[in-house]
């Protein structure tokens, strides 16, 4: 199931590819070549600026919970920045280490920039306390003081995974909200709070173009 959704989320991407060849070329823009998602099935959809509101309804919902530092992370923390959202858990030890670590090659891209938030929520806040999350900010070497590695209510965060960013394995199906959340996907989103962009965060080429779509949304 897992290497039936990755080879999706290669197809889309090769499809936004040409999407996005043709829009580039077609209007001659690079701020516009990134496509808006309002679904978890992932469509990319192409629409003019003035069209936005009407056209792309959907938005990351309003949330409050604590990082590392025991500070209140909310959205107006994101609003009117990039941002880029990933689910790991501390005491994974498959697919987060090398989450965190592409994470960090995001980080030290745009170490200077306010306007690029990183939010790394926990699927096991139960376990993952601030201090814990500190403990692992230390020993992982997270210093950006925009990455936030974020805890609190385990069915806020759950339903802020699958309603707001679709981050799901299984591209399109949304899993019951007790069903334990694991996925590689890295969600970018626009000052705006709206989804422009899925990435497998284990794949370095992938982080690659993460970076270069970030520096678009800019």
């Amino acid at each position: 199931m897992v290497c039936s959704a990755r080879r999706i989320v290669s197809m889309r991407r090769i499809a936004f590819l040409l999407c996005a060849e043709f829009f580039l070329v077609a209007c001659g823009s690079k701020e516009d070549s990134l496509p808006y998602y309002n679904t978890p099935a992932f469509d990319p959809l192409f629409v003019a600026d003035d069209e936005v509101t009407e056209k792309i309804p959907h938005v990351i919902d309003d949330f409050s919970l604590t990082d590392q530092h025991g500070s209140a992370i909310t959205q107006k923390d994101v609003e009117g920045k990039v941002h880029v959202a990933n689910f790991i858990f501390t005491s994974c030890g498959s697919i987060c280490p090398k989450m965190t670590n592409n994470m960090k090659k995001i980080s030290h891209a745009f170490d200077d920039n306010v306007n690029v938030v990183l939010l790394s929520y926990s699927v096991t806040p139960w376990i993952d306390s601030v201090a814990r999350l500190r403990e692992y900010a230390e020993v992982n070497d997270i210093a950006n003081p925009n990455w936030h590695l974020l805890t609190g209510n385990k069915s806020k965060i759950y339903n802020l995974a699958r309603t707001s960013y679709f981050a799901e394995e299984d591209l399109g199906f949304t899993k019951d909200s007790t069903e334990f959340l694991h996925t590689e996907h890295f969600i970018l989103v626009d000052k705006n709070r709206r989804i422009r962009g899925i990435y497998n965060g284990t794949l370095q080429l992938e982080i690659t173009q993460l970076i270069k779509d970030i520096e678009s949304l800019l």
